[in-house]
Formats: C-alpha cells, structure tokens, sequence
C-alpha cells in the first residue's frame, strides 16, 4: 500500500515543485546562517558580516548574468552549437571570476578603508574564492535550462548546508576575527556548491565558432543581462554598503539585520524567478502566449508581500526580539517600512524578469534608472536610518508604477495587433 502512495506522490510531484520546496530550504538555512549570526556577534561585529554577506549577494548577481544567459540558450541551442556555445561561456566566465577575484584581493586595504572593517583579510580570502562561484553559476545554468531542477536544487542545498556548518564550526573553535572566519565559510561553500557537476564536454582550446547570427542572439542577450543584473545589485546592496560608509558600526549592524528581515519576501520570490525564465522562453520558442505565467507569478507574489508587509506592521517588536534580540530592538519602527519597498521592488523585478525572458529590455533599462536614483537619494538624505528607509520606498514605488504603465502600453499594443489580424 506505502509503495503504491509513493509512486502516486512521485507522479504529482513535479521537478519544479521539487525546487520551490527545495528552495524554500535553502532560503531558510541561509536565513538562519545571518540570523544566527546576528545573534552571535551583536550589531557592531554583525555589521562586518554583513559586508561580506553583501558581497556574497553582489557576487550572486553578477555570476548570474552567466547563469542566466547559460539557461537561455541551454534550451535555444541543441547538438554542436549548444557544445561550441557552452565551451565559450564557461572560457568567458573563469576569466572574468579570475579577473574580479585579483581585484578584490588587490584592492582588499582600499576596500577595507571605505567599509570601516577590523581587517583586510576577509576581502582576500573572498576574492579567491570568487573564480569557483562562476563556474558553479554555469554549471547552476545548464541545470536551469534543460529543467532539471532536482539536480540544481542539490547544488543550492550543498552550498548553504556547507556555508552554515562550516562557518560555525569554525566560529565554536577558532579564535580569531569572525569576518575572516565568515569569508572561510564562503569560499569553502563555493567549491562544495559545484556538485552535482554537469560540464563534462568543456573545451577550453578547440571550440566551434558559432555563426554570426548565433554570436549576436548570445552578446545582446548577454549584454542587457548584465544590465538587468547591475540594477539588481544596485537595488538590493547599495542600501547596506551606503549605511555601513555613512553611519557608524552598531548603526550599520542595527540596519543590517532590519534589511535582512524586510528582504524575506525579496527571498521568497527568487524561486519564482528561477522558473519564470525558462518557462516564458519555451512558450515562446512554442508560439504560445505568455501572460498567463506573468500574471500568475504577480499574483503569488503580491499575497506573500502583503502578509509578510502586515505581519512586520502588527508585530514589529515582537519578530524582532524573536529573530535577533533585544539589542536591535532599536529599529522596530522601520520594520514594516523597509518591508514594503522590498515588496514593492520584488513585484516589479517580477515585470523586468518576464520582458527580459521575451527579449524586451525597456523594463530592465528603467529597473536601472530607479536603481540609480535610489543610490542618489541615499546620497543625498542619510541624516537617519528612518531617512534612508523612507527615500527606498519612494524610489521603488516609482519603479513599480512605470512597469506596469508599459505593461499595459503592450498589452493594449498586443490586444489591438490581433484585432488588425
């Protein structure tokens, strides 16, 4: 009887539903790796961790212009263009990890100047470890896009399991700068973080070149990705970085752990997005419509905003006497504040991750825009961490209100090409 309920279970449980539950894992331990940090170290020390957490993040976005772009064409090319194509990206991703990893460790002392931090090392030891992650954001990619998302949900669960584990271990036995320990704990997540490992046709020496149209569909692609990314890093990490330059340590940690309970539903709409990509580009390469999956995925997000919005206004101390303490008990009132630019900037990064999966680039480019008047505003008012909250929320309001101005241009563009027809 147990056999027959389990092949049932197996049948009506999907990859994707696999992944959505996995990913709920991972974003829970990797949760509970910065609460528990949080905890740990208090506001000041946490404000330390929560630079190289930021790094972790801006590191995600960049490598996963390779990820995505790896995705796209995993499911576009097929046969001897999908080798040559993945030949390439992978050549083109080491160089650029090896290039950004020297940078970081050259530029360790300058960047720990400008953070205020106790040291440069965690900055060199990040820096090495940064080659490692791009080759596991194309390995994530080929997964990604041929759907096999038991296999991606594997690489994430290995990365945050390793991360956790491995960080306070190392923070119970060893004796020395907690930063520094945090850095160890990444850069050894990014080697674990590269199994289950997918790319065993790699030729870095006698790789096809690809076909001038092909070349193009790939570099436009690729280049208004990285832009779509670049607003991403903007959006989600200037805040922090700006607040740890402006403000002193215990303030910058205090903001620090306000971010990082506002961010939850940014954090639950990720594993919406990782299958919103390569769901609209097949329906698209099938000829059939789109909106449909946008709608549907707006839908979910906006619930999951508007519970986690109301659940940070009615019980703003108490989440955060539960999460983190009483030390930061401080920034209860922003709490809700800062949800809601979160939830207002996940709803439209939902419109610009659609367009760009139709090839549409004006959303991303206007994600862009706002993300460079939000870092403007922050420049310009940071007497308070309440100031700094309030101009986000402006800024990502606007951006929420002119994506979906242009959807309804296109779909009113889309409604009124098919009456022509």
């Amino acid at each position: 009887m147990m056999i027959v309920l389990s092949k049932k279970v197996k049948i009506k449980i999907s990859q994707e539903h696999l992944f959505m539950i996995s990913a709920l894992f991972v974003n829970g331990g990797n949760y509970l790796y910065n609460l528990l940090l949080g905890r740990i170290l208090g506001p000041e020390m946490f404000a330390d961790a929560a630079i190289m957490i930021t790094f972790l993040l801006v590191l995600s976005f960049i490598a996963m212009t390779f990820q995505l772009v790896t995705a796209k064409f995993s499911i576009v090319f097929e046969g001897a263009a999908f080798d040559s194509f993945i030949s390439k990206v992978f050549k083109g991703a080491c160089i650029v990890g090896i290039i950004l990893g020297i940078l970081i460790v050259v530029f360790s002392s300058e960047l720990q100047s400008f953070f205020k931090t106790k040291t440069s090392n965690m900055f060199v030891i990040f820096g090495i470890g940064v080659p490692f992650y791009f080759m596991m954001s194309i390995n994530r990619g080929v997964f990604q896009g041929k759907k096999l998302f038991n296999s991606l949900a594997i690489t994430y669960q290995i990365e945050m399991i390793s991360r956790l584990l491995i960080t306070l271990g190392l923070l119970y036995v060893l004796n020395i700068e907690s930063s520094v320990i945090i850095a160890i704990g990444i850069l050894c997540s990014f080697i674990f973080g590269l199994f289950p490992y997918k790319l065993k046709k790699i030729s870095l020496s006698n790789i096809i070149a690809l076909d001038d149209s092909q070349k193009k569909l790939v570099r436009n692609f690729f280049v208004i990705t990285a832009f779509y990314e670049l607003t991403q890093i903007i959006i989600n990490n200037s805040d922090i970085l700006l607040v740890k330059h402006y403000f002193e340590a215990y303030e910058a940690g205090l903001y620090a752990s306000l971010a990082l309970i506002g961010r939850v539903v940014y954090f639950i709409a990720w594993m919406f997005v990782m299958m919103l990509l390569p769901t609209v580009v097949q329906l698209k390469k099938e000829g059939k419509p789109t909106h449909a999956v946008l709608l549907k995925y707006v839908g979910y997000i906006s619930i999951i905003s508007a519970v986690i919005i109301f659940a940070c206004f009615l019980f703003p101390r108490s989440i955060i006497q539960l999460l983190f303490g009483s030390d930061y008990l401080s920034v209860t009132p922003l709490l809700w504040k800062y949800a809601l630019a979160t939830g207002v900037f996940a709803l439209s990064n939902i419109f610009a991750y659609y367009y760009l999966s139709l090839e549409k680039y004006i959303p991303v480019v206007l994600s862009g825009l706002f993300g460079m008047l939000q870092i403007v505003l922050v420049v310009l008012f940071h007497k308070t961490l309440e100031q700094v909250v309030h101009v986000q929320i402006i800024a990502m309001l606007l951006l929420l209100v002119v994506q979906l101005f242009f959807f309804l241009l296109e779909n009113k563009k889309g409604i009124i090409n098919k009456q022509n027809i």
